[in-house]
């Protein structure tokens, strides 16, 4: 049957039986109305006009007006005869009271019509009587009917309860479950529902559709293997070691490279939880702090392996496999991949160039000095005097030789930074003593361009936790850079001030400033904002950056474009 016509069939039988239940009731009720009408307007009334009678009969003898009052009543009787012999008893009752008003005193007459009066009482209770059995059996009659019909109702309303949810919700849910394993690629799934309803209906092109889908997917399943085969061959033959795990942390595979480094088998890494193997292996236990602790991922640290005899360099990456499944919105995590790259060559290169400048540095400082000294002896007038244009060699000279014994300075801290040989003394120092050092050092060059150097230094401040020279050459790089970008009689200000836990150095310029694209880069090494003047080697922000770092403090810069810089760093206040 179809569930349209259950629906109709169900529900129309219930309406109808609700229907025959409020006319049944209709009907009972008025039938009950005049049963008890009846009562109350034939038999009633004649038994208050007999008593009416009765009281008047006593007081004809004594009371004139009483006769009225009888022959009132009477009348009203002889409009109200209903019974079978009330007539003929109204009219004796008639007779005899007609004869009672011309001898008065006669006390048979009065006894007669007593007795008339007691008759039709009598003939009415009897009356009251029948009428009130009848309107009892009609009473019963429609209680019956009507919980005869209620209970029908009652029944089919339950009945409708307690199949008709069922009948539609069931096969809807078993539809809706069977969908669910088909979108899981299980394509052998099938829906039965019997009968010639809808959902039979939709049961066979449900069935239809999973058979087509089993058949395309079977089809298509070499297709899968041989690229799985593909992409396995791909990852095998890859020089940088690769783990895949899946959402639940077990491990799908991993390349000859990523067991090499491991020192694992295969069949002691595959398919088992990566955690219950990084219970005995160090190198794994590493690769998975990022999955168990999201915070790691922030550490960009290369990875340290000894394999083949000889140690090697990692960098790590850790990506999330994320897909959006057909015919919904969000992202689902499905499992993750561990790529590890080998950047041992390009270490090896690096250490060999940080070797080859601090080599370069080093031989470069001893001619340089010898340079200067020369240049010195040449500038003593006791050895010779000098003309205008020798003299300016020797200062253009002189300007060389600085520039390259800076460059070599840099250099040579570089190579401490990179080797990761800083050499830090640090030391309880006073701000101002740093601050009076570093401006003392870039006198000479703000009164060449004639800036103002505004110094900000309140008397008391803590002593900051610092190597005093570093932090000196830092805030004369600082100065220095700033005095370069300033206009011509322009203003730099030095402030010092101390905040909670730390003491801050500022160093401000109204200058050029640097446009917000790159105000990300300024600490990169060799990174010279696009279209500034050629001097320096673009290290000496980078290198400041990490003699900040080294010493627990932090810099940072915040430029308007033509309106200037402002460079801040720093450093922990002394513990008392």
């Amino acid at each position: 049957m179809k569930i349209k016509t259950k629906l109709i069939s169900g529900v129309g039988l219930l309406f109808a039986f609700i229907f025959l239940l409020a006319a049944m009731s209709i009907f009972y009720v008025n039938a009950l109305k005049r049963d008890t009408n009846n009562i109350l307007v034939a038999n009633y009334n004649t038994l208050q006009y007999s008593r009416n009678m009765l009281l008047a009969l006593e007081e004809i003898p004594a009371n004139r007006e009483a006769v009225s009052v009888f022959e009132k009543n009477l009348t009203k009787q002889k409009a109200n005869v209903t019974e079978v012999g009330e007539e003929e008893r109204t009219l004796n009752l008639a007779n005899h009271f007609n004869r009672l008003k011309l001898n008065p005193g006669d006390s048979l007459l009065a006894s007669s019509i007593r007795n008339d009066i007691a008759e039709l009482m009598r003939l009415n209770m009897d009356a009251i009587d029948r009428k009130s059995s009848i309107a009892s059996t009609t009473a019963d009659r429609a209680v019956f009917w009507i919980s005869a019909a209620g209970t029908l109702c009652f029944l089919i309303a339950f009945i409708l309860l307690i199949n008709l949810p069922g009948n539609i919700a069931n096969p809807i849910k078993e539809l809706t479950e069977s969908i669910r394993q088909i979108a899981n690629q299980n394509y052998k799934e099938r829906v039965r529902f019997e009968g010639n309803s809808e959902f039979g209906e939709l049961a066979k092109s449900f069935n239809t559709m999973a058979e087509k889908l089993e058949e395309y997917a079977e089809s298509k399943l070499d297709k899968i293997i041989k690229g799985k085969k593909r992409i396995e061959t791909l990852i095998n033959n890859l020089h940088d070691p690769v783990i895949g795990i899946d959402e639940n942390k077990k491990v799908l595979f991993a390349n000859d490279e990523a067991l090499k480094i491991s020192g694992l088998k295969q069949e002691n890494f595959i398919g088992r939880q990566i955690q219950d193997v990084a219970v005995t292996n160090d190198l794994v236990r590493d690769l998975i702090k990022e999955l168990i602790n999201p915070e790691a991922r922030k550490t960009k640290e290369p990875i340290k392996i000894f394999a083949d005899g000889k140690e090697s360099y990692f960098e790590k990456e850790l990506i999330d496999i994320q897909v959006i499944p057909t015919g919904e919105q969000l992202s689902q995590l499905i499992g993750h991949v561990i790529l590890l790259r080998n950047i041992t060559p390009f270490k090896e290169l690096d250490l060999a160039k940080t070797n080859f400048i601090g080599t370069v540095s080093h031989e470069f400082k001893t001619p340089i000095s010898s340079m200067k000294m020369s240049l010195q002896l040449l500038e003593n007038e006791n050895i010779g005097t000098l003309n205008d244009e020798q003299k300016q060699l020797i200062d253009s000279i002189k300007d060389d030789s600085n520039r390259l014994l800076k460059i070599t300075g840099e250099l040579l801290n570089l190579t401490q930074v990179e080797s990761g040989n800083i050499q830090l003394s640090l030391e309880p120092t006073d701000p101002k003593e740093l601050v009076r050092w570093a401006t003392d050092a870039t006198k000479t060059q703000a009164e060449q361009k004639n800036i103002k150097m505004e110094v900000v230094c309140p008397d008391h401040l803590s002593k900051v936790v610092a190597d005093e020279e570093k932090t000196i050459w830092i805030l004369i790089n600082l100065i220095s850079n700033a005095i370069r970008y300033s206009y011509e009689s322009g203003t730099v200000k030095v402030k010092v001030s101390e905040e909670e836990g730390q003491v801050k150095f500022i160093v401000k310029d109204y200058g050029t400033g640097i446009p917000e694209k790159y105000l990300g880069k300024v600490f990169d090494r060799y990174f010279r904002v696009p279209g500034t003047q050629k001097e320096g080697t673009g290290l000496g922000l980078a290198i400041s950056k990490e003699f900040i770092e080294a010493q627990g403090g932090t810099i940072s810069v915040e430029s308007d474009l033509g309106s200037g810089s402002t460079f801040t760093f720093a450093l922990k206040k002394v513990k008392i």
